[in-house]
């Protein structure tokens, strides 16, 4: 074989060879590889293939709820209605002038009540009379007083068992530090059903009922914005100072009691006119109608309370106890229904545990020192975003045309109409009225509103207006029929006309003869006797 051919041969052969090898290497095939997925309790996780054999975990993450529809979570409707119901006992004053009227009218005939024999109360007195620094000893007129309120005054009692888990450890705490026996705690049930914002027709306000001229004696300020007879700290301590100062002119309690209601003044005329007696149950006779029926129900009050458990009393725990709340020294004006909307604490709450705003504002004024009291659970809140609160309440305060509500005439209806941006908070700050007396009038039990709702509101009466009131009023003609009258002489003050008359006193003089200032006219018949 020649060269040429040869040459030719082995071309062949080798292109056929290379031919051949590259037909021989498979293609890759396509493979279809499922996607593997894992679920677990919170997120799906997705386990990917790639080309190159390797395998990434993917996290699937769940969308979130909107956090706008937690505002709309529904309550319990019954437990929610329990809670309305005890809020709206804790501002009832239906209790206190129930107290306040038995007080003043006590009747001491006898009172059928089997479950309690004369002897096992007899027994019992003598246990607290030997436990206790007050005079408590058998008498028909104190059985009488105690019978009538376990017959007729059950509920009213079990109601102020439960709201005393939340009054009585702040009194004791009080009472101890200036030596007072602890059992005074009950004078304010007796005073004012525990209820700070309590106010008689005479004008005493507060848990202690003190009048204005012997509060600001003992410290309490009245504002425009703050009584601070209603605060129950404050208060408490002003009728701690004014007991002791009592029991150090008396040296007895049941006597020091009696000075509380009606004055140092009528107990010591009653001593002088019972000839000399200083024990309550003897000069009681001498005394004014209403403190003497005072010291009674006292007594048939911590009678009650000392052994309501052999009379089968069943009290409610209330929502919070004193021990429950803790005060924030408020550094710049601030509203109740604010901090009940940034915190979400119900403005009822709000406003039982800081009584003594009247409108529901806590201001800022240089030398004063004005506390916000908060159930605990919300006091870390508001310290933790104290700037921001301060900076939205002066932001929406400047909104305001005036800061304070704006007043209208009690005597005009108002049907106000729901509009969008409305909360009850802001609809009862404008008309001047407390949100739990817009949901009274109007029947509500949640503070939810709708767009459009008709309200029916009484707003509060114009401060303005009480001059022009004063002028034009006419006359009132007091009916002196049957009465022992006196006429005003030259030199008469209502003290001296009442020091003629035994068992009348000032406030006596007043009542009967609807009169509200010590300023007298020569010349006018005052009634004397009732």
């Amino acid at each position: 074989m020649n060269l040429k051919l040869k040459t030719l041969t082995f071309g062949l052969l080798l292109s056929y060879m290379f031919s051949f090898g590259q037909d021989s290497i498979p293609k890759p095939a396509e493979v279809k590889q499922e996607i593997e997925t894992t679920k677990n309790e919170n997120n799906t996780h997705v386990v990917d293939s790639l080309i190159d054999g390797k395998k990434v975990l993917k996290t699937e993450i769940k969308a979130e709820l909107d956090s706008t529809a937690i505002r709309n979570l529904e309550d319990h409707q019954l437990a929610a209605e329990i809670d309305q119901k005890w809020l709206e006992e804790l501002y009832s004053n239906n209790l206190f002038d129930t107290i306040y009227k038995t007080v003043s009218e006590l009747k001491y005939e006898p009172v059928d009540y089997p479950e309690l024999p004369t002897d096992t109360l007899k027994a019992r007195l003598k246990e607290l009379n030997a436990r206790t620094p007050f005079n408590i000893e058998y008498n028909p007129s104190l059985e009488s007083v105690i019978k009538s309120y376990l017959k007729n005054r059950r509920q009213s009692m079990e109601r102020l068992m439960s709201l005393s888990d939340y009054y009585f450890p702040l009194f004791e705490e009080s009472l101890d530090n200036y030596d007072i026996p602890l059992e005074v705690k009950y004078l304010a049930i007796v005073e004012s059903a525990l209820k700070p914002r309590a106010k008689s027709r005479v004008g005493a306000t507060g848990l202690w009922q003190f009048m204005f001229g012997t509060g600001k004696e003992y410290g309490l300020n009245v504002s425009s914005y703050v009584d601070e007879r209603s605060d129950p700290v404050k208060s408490t301590v002003a009728a701690s100072k004014y007991l002791a100062r009592l029991y150090r002119i008396f040296g007895d309690w049941d006597l020091a009691l009696a000075a509380y209601n009606s004055g140092p003044g009528n107990v010591s005329k009653a001593i002088r006119r019972s000839g000399g007696y200083e024990n309550y149950w003897n000069i009681r006779p001498y005394l004014p109608r209403e403190t003497a029926g005072y010291l009674p129900a006292f007594l048939a009050t911590m009678y009650i309370f000392e052994f309501a458990e052999e009379h089968g009393f069943k009290k409610q725990r209330p929502n919070f106890h004193y021990v429950e709340t803790d005060t924030i020294h408020v550094k710049k004006m601030i509203t109740l229904d604010q901090v009940s909307e940034l915190l979400k604490v119900p403005i009822e709450e709000l406003q039982f545990l800081n009584p003594s705003y009247k409108l529901d504002v806590i201001p800022f004024i240089k030398g004063e020192d004005y506390t916000l009291r908060l159930p605990r659970e919300a006091v870390g809140k508001f310290v933790t975003n104290e700037n921001q609160i301060y900076a939205y309440a002066e932001k929406e305060l400047n909104k305001r045309e005036k800061p304070l509500p704006q007043f209208f005439d009690s005597d005009s209806k108002v049907r106000y109409r729901v509009r969008s941006g409305d909360f009850l908070g802001k609809i009862a700050r404008k008309y001047g009225v407390r949100v739990s007396q817009i949901k009274q009038w109007n029947g509500l039990r949640s503070n939810n509103l709708k767009i459009g709702q008709r309200l029916t509101i009484y707003p509060r009466k114009p401060v303005a207006s009480t001059k022009v009131a004063s002028t034009s009023t006419v006359k009132k003609t007091i009916n002196t029929e049957g009465k022992s009258t006196y006429k005003v002489t030259k030199g008469d003050s209502l003290w001296s006309i009442s020091q003629k008359f035994p068992g009348v006193s000032v406030q006596n003089i007043k009542d009967w003869n609807d009169i509200s200032s010590n300023k007298l006219k020569i010349g006018m018949t005052l009634i004397v006797s009732n």
